[in-house]
C-alpha cells in the first residue's frame, strides 16, 4: 500500500509537522484569558478548552510524524500538503468553538475555514457577548491565514529540500519578483511589512477611539482582508454607538483594506522610496482604474436613484458637501471591502442603499479580487488583465498576416503558454463551481437566484458579504454549508491542490 501510494508517506509526515507546530498558536489566546479573567465568560473553561485543543493538535501531528516517513517532496506532493494542511488546521482550529460556546462541529468548522481562508462569512451571532479569548482566536485565524500559514509551509518544507515546490503551490501569495535573494529573505521582508502595518493599524484604531482589544482585532482582520469583527454590527457598531471619530475609523479601515489588496512587493518598493511602483505595472494601474470606475458608477447610481442629482440641478439640495462625503465614504468603503475580499460592511451589500446595478457590480468585484501577492482572494487582477489581453490577441490575429507575432506580452515580458493555459483553466473551473454552488443553494433553500449565486461568489472569492443575511446563513441547509466550506478552500488554494486530494494518481 505504501509502495503503491508512495506520496502518502511524505505528505502525511509534513502535514503532521505542520499540525504539531500549529498547536502552539492555540495557546496564544490564553493571554487574553488571563487579561479578562474577571469577566464571567472567561476563566477555567476557556483555559481548558484552548489547552485541550492545543494538546489534541500536538498529538495528531506527532502521531502522523511517527507513523509516516520523512521523504523528499515534489510539486504534486507539495500541493497535497497545502490542501490537506489547510483542512487539518481548520478542523483542529474549530475545536475551541465547540468547547466554549457549544457550537455544532459543522458550524465551528465552517467558521474556522472562513477564518483561515480569510473569507469572513460567519455563522455566529451574539459576538458582542462571546468570551474575548474566543473573539481573539477568531481574529487570529484570519491574521495567520494572511501570511502565517504560508510561512509554516515554507519552514517545514525547508527540512525536505522542497521549499520551491511549496512556494509554487501557494504562489499567489508572492510573485516571482523577489525583493531579496532567497525565499526566506523574501518572507522575512514580507513579514516585516505585515507586522509593521498591523502595528500601525492597531495604534491608529486606538487613537481614533476603539478600545485596545477592538483595535488589535480589527488590525488583524483588515490587513489580512478577512472581515471578522468583534461586533455583530461590524464597523457600523462605532457609528451606532456614537463614537466621536467613527467616520475616521471607517476611512482608516478602508485604507488598511486597500493596503491588504495590493501586492506586498509593491509595499516593499514604496517603503524604499520607489513611489513609481504604484503606477509602473499593468496590474496596479488596472487596480486603480477598477477602484475609480466601480466607486464612480455606484455613487452616481445611488445619487440618481435617490433623486439627489435632480435636486442638485434644481438648486434644492441642502448640506451638499455633507451628503456627498457620506455617500463617497460609504461607497468607497464597500467597494474596497468587496474588491479586496475583506468583507467588512456597515450593512449587507444587498441592503437598500445600493440599487440593482451596484449589486451586480459587487458580484463582478468578488470574482476579480485583489492583486497577485496580496492577502486578498478572487481570481486576481493580473489574471483578469491576462484574459483581457488574450482576447485582444485573438482579435489581433484575425486581421493581421499569419506570420505576425502572436505572443502575449505583459509589462515587456512574454507570458508562457503554460501560464495562459493555467489561467484559462482556473477561470473556467471558477465559472463551473459558481454554477454548481449556486444551483445547490437554490435547490435546497428558498433563497432567490441572486442570493443563491451570491453565496457561492462569496465563498469562492473568499469574501464575507453576500445577499444572504447572517441570520439566513446561520440556519441554511447543512449541505449548503458544506458546499461553501469546499468553495472557500477551493478559492483560497486556487482549486488544483484540493482537487488533487481526490485524484488517485496524485498519490502514486
Amino acid at each position: 500500500m505504501r509502495k503503491k501510494y508512495y506520496r502518502l508517506n511524505s505528505v502525511s509526515y509534513f502535514v503532521g509537522e505542520l499540525v504539531s507546530n500549529f498547536s502552539y498558536f492555540l495557546l496564544v489566546p490564553l493571554i487574553i484569558v488571563f487579561l479578562y479573567r474577571q469577566q464571567p465568560n472567561e476563566g477555567l473553561m476557556t483555559t481548558l478548552s484552548f489547552i485541550f485543543s492545543a494538546l489534541l493538535a500536538f498529538v495528531v501531528g506527532t502521531l502522523l510524524k511517527k507513523i509516516f516517513r520523512d521523504n523528499k517532496i515534489d510539486g504534486t506532493a507539495s500541493m497535497l500538503i497545502c490542501g490537506l494542511g489547510w483542512i487539518f488546521i481548520s478542523a483542529l482550529g474549530a475545536i475551541p468553538y465547540v468547547l466554549i460556546i457549544k457550537a455544532s462541529y459543522l458550524d465551528a468548522f465552517f467558521e474556522a475555514v472562513s477564518g483561515f481562508t480569510t473569507t469572513g462569512i460567519t455563522v455566529f451571532s451574539g459576538l458582542d457577548s462571546m468570551p474575548p479569548s474566543l473573539i481573539f482566536w477568531r481574529s487570529l485565524t484570519q491574521w495567520v491565514g494572511g501570511l502565517g500559514i504560508l510561512s509554516l509551509f515554507i519552514f517545514i518544507a525547508y527540512q525536505s529540500g522542497g521549499t520551491h515546490h511549496i512556494y509554487s503551490a501557494e504562489s499567489h501569495k508572492i510573485s516571482s519578483s523577489r525583493p531579496r535573494p532567497g525565499l526566506f529573505n523574501t518572507l522575512r521582508v514580507l513579514w516585516s511589512i505585515y507586522l509593521l502595518y498591523t502595528l500601525m493599524a492597531t495604534i491608529l484604531y486606538a487613537i481614533e477611539g476603539m478600545g485596545l482589544f477592538d483595535a488589535i482585532n480589527h488590525a488583524f482582520t483588515t490587513l489580512s482582508t478577512g472581515g471578522f469583527s468583534p461586533h455583530d454590527a461590524s464597523i457600523a457598531y462605532y457609528a451606532a454607538n456614537n463614537y466621536e471619530h467613527y467616520k475616521l475609523i471607517e476611512y482608516t479601515v478602508t485604507f488598511f483594506m486597500l493596503l491588504g489588496g495590493i501586492n506586498f512587493l509593491i509595499h516593499f518598493r514604496v517603503l524604499q522610496g520607489d513611489f513609481k511602483s504604484l503606477v509602473d505595472n499593468v496590474e496596479i494601474r488596472m487596480w486603480w482604474k477598477l477602484l475609480l470606475l466601480f466607486t464612480g458608477i455606484i455613487m452616481l447610481e445611488h445619487l440618481y436613484k435617490t433623486g439627489w442629482l435632480e435636486q442638485l440641478f434644481q438648486g434644492q439640495v441642502a448640506d451638499f458637501w455633507s451628503k456627498l462625503e457620506s455617500t463617497f465614504r460609504y461607497t468607497v468603503f464597500q467597494v474596497v471591502s468587496v474588491i479586496t475580499t475583506a468583507g467588512f460592511g456597515t450593512k449587507d451589500i444587498g441592503g437598500s442603499f445600493f440599487p440593482a446595478l451596484a449589486r451586480q457590480l459587487f458580484l463582478v468585484m468578488m470574482v476579480i479580487g485583489g492583486c497577485v501577492g496580496s492577502t486578498g482572494g478572487g481570481i486576481k487582477v493580473m489574471r483578469v488583465v491576462t484574459l483581457k489581453k488574450l482576447l485582444s490577441r485573438e482579435l489581433f490575429k484575425i486581421w493581421t498576416p499569419q506570420n505576425a507575432t502572436d505572443k502575449l506580452v505583459i509589462d515587456g515580458n512574454i507570458v508562457p503558454d503554460d501560464e495562459i493555459h493555467r489561467i484559462s483553466s482556473l477561470f473556467f473551473y471558477w465559472m463551473v463551481l459558481l454554477v454548481i454552488g449556486g444551483g445547490i443553494t437554490a435547490f435546497l433553500t428558498d433563497l432567490s437566484a441572486w442570493q443563491s449565486f451570491s453565496g457561492m461568489f462569496s465563498a469562492l472569492g473568499n469574501i464575507g458579504p453576500s445577499y444572504i443575511s447572517v441570520s439566513e446563513m446561520i440556519s441554511i441547509h447543512p449541505v449548503v454549508k458544506l458546499t461553501y466550506i469546499m468553495g472557500m478552500l477551493l478559492g483560497r488554494l486556487e482549486i488544483i491542490p484540493i482537487l488533487l486530494i481526490f485524484t488517485k494518481k496524485a498519490w502514486r
